[in-house]
């Protein structure tokens, strides 16, 4: 799959996944009921999108979760922080001043679950293997070689400046492969890995990781069950096993509410809102929900008009869509979401002005303007519903005078506008392919969404030359304060309007601990704890 369709094709994957867990959720829910009651088992309920347990192969969110139990990575993110990685299998590292040279010190007390050393041949196989493959996660290492220094020594370079490779590490996708085993088992890293390799049926049966778990069943289907690795180096693990089950929403929602040991990964905040004996966390998710007027006069002589942008900035309820979507959402003050390295703060929102959005209108010279909004009508996210969504900007565009037709479609349909630029409005959400705002460089002219919304490269010069600059920029601090510049530049003259990032729901028996939702890895297994 494409950079360029990555992002959208996850609509169209929500809604396959919905369909498949619907028709297998009564069946996991009742192949497993008997691990909810056991006191050394942890149970986690998941709408799944599994389609393997191959970390160079994965780049799904419960693959994630497999992964992030089974595998070490160079470095990783703590609790609900994405911003500022940590040490894990390297127990250090060290940064060129131009952004392209990292050096990976590793532990020298990690081993497999096999008790063979991991070392820096590991490393370079895991990733040389995950470039090779050419599957989903393989852009992530786009333009970076990975070379051993020496046995416990890992140097990355980059052929431009890429200061979010300690981000990229953290992935799970990036998790660490027992070299001599895969390789046992049909595995390759050499060019044509994409063919070549026949270690994935080997990675779904028994996992070739350090982490604190190891594979014990495994099904896309019904469930995934982990064990503790007894040869795990780090902390152990609070709970002996871990049963991950195909579970849809409603089942979930009578789930977490029977026994303990027992988290549910797919409420919407309105089915979290009756709990009772239950702990219930909602926070922001990382999904910006985000409204875009084409900019191409050939696709709409309206949208494309300055002034109409302009109205439609300040027409916008933005407070209202924070109420439609419900507990744990918060007002999109950016396209780089809020728990990112850049986020904008709090000052920097823009207000709903509607006398400043009808003088907008009047000034564009058009009357009675009249737009299209598209948009995917048969798929919500977050609990969240598209249709309901666009209702709310045809009702805001409307009250300062610019005619709104709705024109919603399947999301396969709606796919095709998007990626094609020929939406006149567009209303969308964007995931993060990975917890670094150089993610969010797609939106600026000339870039992958900034097409799709008929921003061609050369539109705004000085907000491209920032975005160059900042994707390069090595210090945290500085690039963070570009980002925000970026962003600002954004909300005042670009096309698109960032509305709302709903509420994600971790809802826990009451017993547990730890139960941090974590946009990376949603839930860290090996970290929940019990009192």
């Amino acid at each position: 799959m494409t950079r360029r369709n990555r992002g959208s094709a996850r609509l169209l994957a929500l809604c396959l996944v919905v369909l498949v867990a619907a028709a297998v959720a009564a069946t996991a829910a009742t192949a497993s009921r008997s691990h909810a009651a056991a006191n050394d088992t942890l149970v986690v309920d998941k709408s799944f999108d599994l389609k393997t347990a191959d970390p160079q192969r994965q780049f799904e969110p419960t693959g994630g979760i497999v992964d992030r139990a089974l595998y070490d990575s160079l470095l990783q993110f703590k609790g609900a922080d994405v911003a500022h990685p940590q040490p894990d299998a390297a127990a250090s590292y060290t940064a060129s001043k131009d952004a392209r040279t990292y050096t990976f010190t590793l532990r020298h007390n990690v081993r497999f679950s096999d008790g063979t050393p991991l070392t820096s041949a590991d490393v370079v196989f895991s990733f040389n293997r995950l470039v090779n493959l050419k599957g989903n996660p393989s852009f992530l290492l786009a333009g970076i070689t990975t070379k051993a220094k020496c046995l416990y020594t890992v140097v990355m370079t980059s052929a431009k400046p890429n200061p979010a490779i300690p981000v990229l590490v953290a992935n799970t996708s990036l998790g660490i492969v027992n070299s001599k085993l895969v390789k046992a088992h049909g595995g390759t890293d050499a060019v044509g890995a994409d063919t070549a390799d026949k270690a994935e049926g080997f990675l779904n049966s028994q996992s070739a990781g350090s982490g604190p778990y190891i594979l014990k069943t495994y099904s896309t289907t019904t469930q995934v069950v982990l064990t503790a690795n007894p040869k795990y180096w780090g902390p152990k693990p609070k709970f002996k096993n871990v049963v991950i089950r195909n579970v849809n929403a409603a089942a979930q929602l009578l789930d977490v509410q029977r026994g303990t040991n027992e988290i549910s990964l797919d409420l919407s905040p309105d089915q979290a809102k009756g709990l009772k004996g239950v702990q219930v966390h909602g926070v922001p998710s990382a999904n910006v929900w985000f409204l875009f007027a084409n900019s191409n006069s050939k696709v709409s002589d309206v949208s494309s008009n300055p002034h109409i942008q302009n109205a439609i900035r300040y027409a916008l309820d933005y407070s209202g869509y924070v109420r439609l979507a419900g507990s744990g959402a918060v007002h999109a003050l950016g396209v780089v979401p809020s728990m990112f390295l850049g986020a904008l703060p709090k000052s920097a929102a823009v207000k709903q002005n509607l006398a400043k959005a009808k003088a907008e209108v009047a000034a564009s010279g058009l009357k009675s303007p009249k737009v299209s909004l598209e948009f995917p009508s048969d798929i919500t996210s977050n609990g969240l519903s598209f249709g309901v969504m666009a209702q709310k900007v045809k009702s805001d565009l409307e009250a300062v005078g610019i005619s709104v037709d709705l024109a919603g479609s399947p999301v396969a349909t709606s796919l095709n506008t998007y990626r094609g630029g020929t939406e006149q409005l567009g209303l969308w959400y964007w995931g993060p392919d990975y917890p670094d705002p150089n993610d969010y460089l797609v939106f600026l002219p000339g870039e992958t969404v900034g097409l799709r919304a008929g921003w061609a490269a050369g539109s705004y010069p000085a907000l491209e030359a920032l975005g160059k600059k900042a994707g390069s920029t090595s210090s945290p601090a500085t690039r963070g304060a570009q980002f925000q510049q970026i962003q600002k530049m954004l909300n005042a003259k670009g096309p698109f309007y960032p509305l709302v990032q709903p509420g994600q729901v971790v809802a826990a028996s009451k017993n547990l601990t730890s139960t941090t939702f974590n946009v990376l890895y949603w839930i860290d297994v090996a970290a929940v704890g019990a009192h």
